[in-house]
């Protein structure tokens, strides 16, 4: 019996090119570290810091260990680092250009699944802080109130592909791996899942919209372990229908204009 599903935000439920978003995003973050790094050196601090995450073991937060990696030498300070970090994500990070859009069904399944009593995650690589991720999900006016609980960098210990990362998740949602669903577009990074013990639901909407894939998990796919077959695979409006195959019970979504429905669209429009 499905007891929680897991929902990847990049490419799973907001899709866009993830490739002119990086480029962007470090050219709106340069302004806040000119003083102290050369965009060169910023950009490889920002990579080596973000990529040293998949060696974070569990015994620190990703906040702590990415800042210990960023500030290595300690010429920056780690609590300037993150007050900068922090003011570019609540100034300028929301105006970065994106040309996003949702896959096709995604706030009736969104809707569906809230009103079944599942647990919902949204289990984005926690490599962001929340408000970066709130960001992001207003991209395709995902609504906040929908999910039970957000991966962030102060929240996990560990990033994609980690199995342990899973496994937190399903220790915070206090439900065993069996019993959750996770669903995302990387065969790696979000397939990983079912080594952990979890259902997993690879969608193909990304990949039909010709959407390359940024992720941790470059390295990972070099190696000479195959990816982990996933359990489903298809779109991402029949995920309902693999968690009912999966013993779930699922509601239909709202209809227009309902109570439920309004309440919903208010929380996307102020989040």
């Amino acid at each position: 019996m499905i007891e929680a599903v897991l929902l990847d935000l990049d490419n799973t439920m907001v899709l866009f090119d993830e490739t002119t978003y990086v480029e962007e995003y470090f050219e709106r973050l340069f302004p806040w570290f000119s003083d102290l790094f050369s965009p060169e050196e910023l950009t490889e601090r920002v990579m080596t810091a973000t990529g040293g995450l998949r060696e974070n073991s569990g015994r620190v937060s990703n906040r702590e260990f990415f800042l210990d990696r960023f500030d290595a030498d300690g010429t920056a300070g780690r609590s300037r680092v993150w007050e900068r970090f922090m003011g570019f994500y609540e100034e300028d990070y929301p105006g970065i250009r994106v040309k996003a859009s949702a896959p096709a069904g995604l706030q009736n399944v969104l809707f569906s699944l809230a009103r079944s009593r599942l647990k919902l995650v949204l289990a984005s690589n926690p490599v962001f802080p929340l408000i970066a991720q709130e960001t992001r999900m207003g991209w395709a006016g995902i609504a906040p109130s929908h999910f039970d609980l957000f991966t962030h960098i102060e929240n996990m210990s560990f990033v994609k592909p980690n199995l342990g990362y899973y496994r937190q998740i399903c220790d915070m949602l206090r439900v065993p791996p069996a019993s959750c669903l996770m669903v995302g577009n990387d065969p790696v990074a979000d397939m990983e899942a079912r080594r952990a013990g979890l259902k997993t639901y690879l969608t193909t909407d990304a990949a039909d919209a010709g959407y390359a894939t940024l992720s941790l998990t470059a390295a990972a796919r070099k190696k000479d372990t195959a990816p982990a077959d996933a359990d489903f695979v298809g779109p991402f409006s029949e995920v309902p229908t693999a968690v009912e195959k999966l013993g779930g019970s699922i509601s239909e979504a709202p209809s227009q204009g309902s109570a439920s429905e309004n309440r919903v669209r208010n929380a996307a429009a102020s989040s």
